[in-house]
């Protein structure tokens, strides 16, 4: 009886590390998938190796999203030089 509870228990802790580890992949995967990159190659890279696909979420240029360099400088009201 000890035998068979301690598989039982064994069986469930491999489930609940199984779906805790897949859902931990779909951390980085959104980051990604958010900034206009592969959500789903970056599923497959965090199951692998969760903590560069984590780093290099957050550290991916945004494709949706011009640079800082690209925007248009900030309005605040009327141009000065409109009446000249």
């Amino acid at each position: 009886m000890v035998v068979a509870m301690s598989g039982l228990v064994g069986f469930i802790a491999w489930v609940l590390f199984v779906a805790v580890w897949i859902a931990l992949a779909f951390w980085p995967a959104r980051v990604a998938g958010r900034k206009g990159h592969s959500f789903f190659g970056y599923f497959i890279l965090s199951l692998i190796f969760w903590p560069l696909a984590l780093i290099l979420a957050y550290v991916v240029k945004d494709r949706g999203r011009p640079g800082m360099l690209d925007a248009p400088a900030p309005s605040f009201g009327p141009d000065p030089t409109d009446g000249l």
